[in-house]
């Protein structure tokens, strides 16, 4: 049997003096999670520059830091949190995981020093609600200590079969959960996956066509490895009001299989995609930005039926009230991007 708060006690703080926890998350254009090593000096000169060319700002204390430099990354996270005012860009952190040497001091010393400027913190390698359970009583009693004003939102990575096998209890276990995104790499390890590959298809990964005339090639059509866990994660996430994104994709070199993988996670109802190279930024800008001409065709299905009822002909296309669900989705969608893109959202019509 699972055993959950009741409903009267799902949104109280966890610790007297900790901010109430948010009923809905706040509305923010996350298009791109855009991370950044925080202890190289050369990278933090960069962050006043970048501010303003991201959705949302990651410093990395996890992977890809090496362990002589965890401390150094952790001390560099709360200077660029100190020294810049990030408006209406995100900013995160990623904690090492909750078994490292580091995770206690990393959020101690991140919420005591910069506690009201860090938007959510990227929790890796969640195996099930008990290890949100623990981050979210630290973070509200760290609030109430510190004076935090508003509460710190949890993102979690599912990199673990058990990660995933739970991954619906993940997203009901607070009301600071912000979200998931798909950790490919250590997940595929953590299945015994047969691929060292970041993200992205595999070129053995497929279906042959049926039988050809005799001496004709069968065609080979590649699938997706990450179909399944991407659409798990994703119905997890919207059935409890969260956002859902896709990784990293490691071929810094390939940037139309970025892009198709990004559309492919943008299509099944993903926000946004993590930015490991700069280049990566504008790939996952166009992509999780609704096309304009979708926009404008959601735009007319929504002025034909206000009411979101009945059934009416555009353009010799049916549309009735479940495609006014999905033009709702493009359009509330395409002004938040409008907020941030003017020139997208002139040619929204916003």
């Amino acid at each position: 049997m699972t055993m959950r708060k009741t409903p009267k006690d799902f949104f109280k703080p966890l610790a007297i003096g900790a901010p109430v926890p948010y009923r809905e998350i706040p509305v923010a254009l996350e298009r791109m999670i855009h991370f950044f090593p925080p202890q190289m000096e050369k990278m933090r000169a960069k962050i006043p520059d970048m501010i303003g060319k991201v959705d949302v700002l990651l410093g990395n204390l996890e992977d890809a830091i090496p362990a002589d430099a965890k401390e150094e990354a952790r001390a560099g996270f709360i200077t660029v949190a100190e020294q810049n005012e990030f408006g209406a860009t995100g900013l995160w952190t990623r904690v090492n995981c909750l078994n490292s040497p580091w995770f206690l001091d990393d959020v101690t010393e991140i919420v005591s020093k910069v506690g009201n400027k860090v938007d959510v913190i990227m929790l890796p390698k969640v195996e099930g609600p008990w290890d949100i359970h623990y981050l979210d009583q630290l973070l509200a009693q760290l609030e109430a200590r510190h004076q935090i004003c508003k509460p710190i939102m949890i993102h979690a990575i599912l990199e673990t079969a058990q990660g995933v096998n739970n991954v619906e209890e993940i997203a009901a276990a607070s009301p600071r959960m912000h979200g998931m995104s798909l950790g490919p790499a250590d997940l595929a390890a953590s299945r015994g996956m047969k691929t060292t590959r970041v993200g992205g298809g595999h070129p053995s990964y497929g279906v042959l066509a049926d039988d050809q005339a005799e001496g004709e090639r069968r065609n080979f059509y590649q699938q997706d490895l990450w179909h399944f866990t991407v659409a798990k994660m994703v119905d997890a996430c919207m059935s409890y009001g969260l956002k859902a994104f896709y990784g990293p994709f490691g071929d810094f070199a390939d940037d139309a299989a970025c892009e198709a993988q990004f559309r492919n996670a943008f299509l099944m109802g993903c926000m946004g995609a993590w930015s490991l190279h700069p280049k990566q930024i504008d790939i996952a800008k166009k992509v999780f930005s609704p096309a304009v001409d979708e926009v404008l065709f959601a735009r007319k299905i929504l002025e034909a039926m206000p009411d979101g009822t009945g059934a009416v002909m555009i353009d010799g296309k049916m549309q009735d009230d479940a495609t006014w669900k999905q033009a709702k989705v493009i359009v509330d969608l395409a002004k938040i991007v409008a907020s941030k893109d003017k020139e997208l959202g002139a040619a929204y019509g916003f």
